[in-house]
Order: structure tokens, then sequence, then C-alpha cells
């Protein structure tokens, strides 16, 4: 039987003096003081955690997610009639053919609404799959929502409701928290709408090899399923991180909760917002904490001196990286990027998170005992320098439908995506017709339209950005197309 615990968290503020002069004026402080932020107390005293629970709990939503069920055709042998077929005149049977459909999966979560025109960002597992979005306000309004772009590496999200004045969490700068500073978390855990728990920050720059970038802030304040997307704040209110997974064997909360930084997040969003895709820069170095190649070493009885004791390690430079360009070497550690003292990995993408391409980074490195500084320009995933673009069907010019029962048997094809319309694109250019039909997109069987997106999201990360389409026109003739996506 599962058990409850309900928290009842309390707050209180300082005594004053019992001068009614000076009350009178303490009252009337105390009293401005609530009306535009938390009051923060003195070392020692309490925080007022009031004022930020209520200005947050109203930009936080209620985001119901549903993925429609996929249908598949399978092919079905009776063995009754396969066997008996010929006592009662039925010759050469053929196996039937019948339509199954998956069951609907529904799931829930929460956002935070960062603009008054309705922009909200949530995690990326939360809504990445969905077909539908439902996002319902505390005040009890519904919205549908629409995606504007999804950053899985970050596990981030940005999607969009259509209204105005809408309740929002001012955005503060997670890198001012201090360790032990009171934090709030908002969100929905187990739909119970509108929840808020408090606790402190552990720890910052916390890594669990979950996500591609990551650089957690780790908190003791509840955090459990359906907390996902909802807002770390600080006690001003003001939005510190995106809550993004809890650190359970049970699967329910068991003291720490993680939540993703808003210096991560600000440009993610920003990126979402303008490209439809996040413009990642890369130095270009694979490597690990200097603390934990030192941990190694000793294990193994060696006690290296490389001249610090913290920092990121080097064990590979990729060819042709702003890294390989800057002179960096595989045994050299990395101590500081941008300025600022890096003590390990996480804290190094973290800083990187939030470039883009084309920006000049300075990086200082050790290498034998002494240190090298240079500055260097940051390039993206295809080594260059450029923006990118999200490839979508939009992008492409062309309208795909998956294949009917009627046409997969008239081609004798089991599956495939047929070219429904197209308009001037990537696709047109290389001499695609309406009526094509795509077997297969980079090896990948292209069996609905999902298989078609998925594919165009692998190739945007790739460093050859390039369509290998095998396809057969409608009279069955075989064809094949290669599109550049670098080339416009």
């Amino acid at each position: 039987m599962k058990k409850l615990l309900f928290l009842i968290l309390g707050s209180t503020l300082i005594s004053c003096s019992s001068n009614a002069e000076n009350n009178a004026s303490a009252e009337t402080f105390l009293q401005e003081e609530t009306n535009n932020k938390a009051v923060m107390a003195p070392q020692g005293g309490y925080v007022d955690l009031t004022y930020a629970a209520e200005q947050t709990v109203n930009a936080v939503v209620y985001i119901k997610v549903t993925q429609m069920g996929k249908t598949h055709t399978v092919t079905y042998r009776d063995p009754f009639a396969e066997f008996f077929g010929e006592m009662f005149g039925h010759r050469g049977y053929t196996p039937q053919q019948r339509e199954y459909k998956e069951p609907d999966r529904r799931g829930a979560g929460s956002g935070v609404i960062i603009s008054s025109d309705g922009y909200i960002v949530t995690n990326n597992h939360v809504v990445g799959g969905a077909d539908e979005i439902l996002v319902k306000l505390n005040d009890n309004r519904e919205f549908s929502g629409r995606i504007i772009g999804l950053d899985p590496n970050t596990d981030l999200a940005l999607i969009k409701i259509e209204g105005d004045n809408l309740p929002t969490v001012p955005i503060g700068n997670s890198d001012d928290l201090r360790l032990g500073e009171w934090v709030l978390a908002v969100g929905n855990p187990f739909n119970l709408t509108s929840t808020v728990t408090a606790g402190i920050v552990s720890a910052k720059a916390r890594s669990l090899g979950a996500n591609g970038i990551e650089s957690f802030i780790q908190t003791d304040a509840a955090i459990n399923q359906g907390n996902s997307g909802g807002a770390l704040v600080n006690a001003k209110g003001e939005l510190v991180g995106i809550n993004a997974m809890l650190y359970s064997q049970t699967g329910s909360y068991s003291g720490y909760g993680f939540a993703i930084p808003t210096s991560i997040m600000n440009k993610v969003v920003a990126d979402l917002k303008a490209y439809g895709t996040v413009q990642r820069a890369v130095l270009g170095v694979v490597g690990g904490d200097v603390s934990n190649y030192l941990d190694n070493e000793k294990a193994k009885g060696n006690t290296p001196d490389i001249g610090t004791l913290s920092g990121v390690w080097v064990n590979q430079v990729v060819e042709g990286s702003a890294a390989a360009e800057a002179g960096i070497q595989p045994g050299d550690a990395i101590t500081h990027l941008d300025g600022k003292q890096i003590h390990k990995m996480s804290e190094m993408q973290e800083i990187i998170a939030q470039h883009r391409p084309g920006d000049k980074v300075t990086v200082t490195w050790v290498r034998n005992k002494k240190e090298h500084t240079e500055t260097v320009t940051m390039k993206n995933t295809q080594g260059s320098t450029k923006l990118v673009e999200e490839t979508g069907i939009d992008a492409m010019g062309v309208s795909l439908e998956e294949l009917s029962k009627e046409e997969k048997s008239r081609l004798g094809i089991p599956y495939g995506l047929v070219v429904k319309s197209l308009q001037d694109g990537n696709m047109k250019n290389a001499g695609v017709m309406k009526g094509t039909i795509i077997l297969a997109v980079n090896d990948t069987k292209m069996q609905t339209t999902d298989d078609w997106e998925k594919a165009l999201k692998a190739v945007d990360k790739s460093t050859d950005r390039t369509l290998w389409i095998k396809a057969i026109a409608p009279s069955g003739r075989k064809q094949s197309f290669v599109i550049d996506l670098n080339e416009k």
C-alpha cells in the first residue's frame, strides 16, 4: 500500500526592537519588501519564502501529453483455414492481413511560462514524443500547446500557447546561486497540481551522465515524477533552473533532485526561438575530470605531477576543431575558459553551452606544469563557424504520407512513404517528383512519417549532412537521390 507523507513548511520573520517607533518603521519596511520581492534575512536568521511561492505557482503549468498509437499491418495465417481449406474447396489459401493499432500513451509533467505571450520551457522528455499537448494553468484555463523546438542534449524543450498577459516567472542568474541557498521546486508531482517544496542548493555543476550536456543544480527540495519541467526558484522568486530528474533507487524522491541551470536554458531557448534548433558550439576535446585522472593513476601506483589538481584532462583532440587549431594536445589539462576557472568537465560544458559557432573564447591549459593561453574561434559539430538551420519537412519542400495497403500490394513492397505534394526545396532540386515512393534514408527504413523526421534530425547532428535516399517511381522503377543539406 502506498503511503503519502505531507510536509507543512512554515516560515518565520526576524523579531524587531520593542520600541514602538522602530516596530512601526520595521513593519512598513517588511510590507514594502514583501510587495516587491522575498524578504532575505541576515545570516543566521530565517527566510520568508511565501512571496516566491505565491508568485511562481501561477506561472508553472500542468502539461498533459498524448502520443497516438501507431497502426501496423500484420500478416495473419489461420492454421485451420490453411489445413482444411482444400477439404472445403478453398484452394490456394493466401495469408490474410490485419491492421493493429497500438494503444495511445499518455503522460504528464510541468512547464514554466517565461513570456506573457505564451512561451513555455519544459523538458524534452516531457513533450518530445507528443502528438497532442494540453496545457493547464493554475487558474484552470486550458490551452493547446505546440512545439517550437526540442533539444535532447540538454533535455530542454520550448512550447507555445496562444494567450496574452499570462503570468510569468522572472529569470534569474543561476551562476549567482550559492551552496546552502534556499530554493523552491514548483511543479505537479503525482498529478498533485501546483505543489511547492523547499530545500537548499546542495551542489552545483553536477554531472550524472544522463544527457549529452549537463551541469545540474543539485537540491534537496523534493522533486518527484511530474515535477519534470517545473521551476526551481530562489527566495526572490526568480527562475534559476528547470527541474529535470531525481536520484532514487525506488523511483520516488529520496533526498536529491536535479535542475538544469538558467545559464544553459537561456541560450537554448534563444536558439530554439530564432532558428528552431540549437546553435551548438564545440571545443573539440574528449576527456574527463583531472581529479578522476589523478585517482586512476594513483590506483595504478603512479604519482603524476601535472601542475594542477583540477580542470579537464584531455584524452583526445578532434582533428580540425577549435582546440586543435589552438594547439591543445592529449595530456594537457584545461584550467580556464572565458576567464573562468574550471574544476571539472561539467563546468566546462556549462560555459561552452552558452556560446555559438563563431564566438571567440580564451582557453588556458597546463602542459608540463606550464600555462598556455590562446583565443580560439568556436565551431559547430560540422566543423564550421556557420549557423545551422533545422532541417524539417517545410525546408525540404515535400509532403509525405504512408503507403496504403492497396499501394503496398500493387507495388509488392512492405513499406514506404509516398510524395503527395512538392514545393520548391531540396527534394525538388534533387529531382524527386510527386508520386515518388521513399523506401530508405541513410539505410533507415521509412515505414512512418516519424521515421522521416527522425532521419532529418539525425542528419542535422552529423558531420556529413547528406541524405542518401532509396526510392521507386510510381511505375516501380528503382531510383536514388543524394541531397547535401549544406547546399542552398
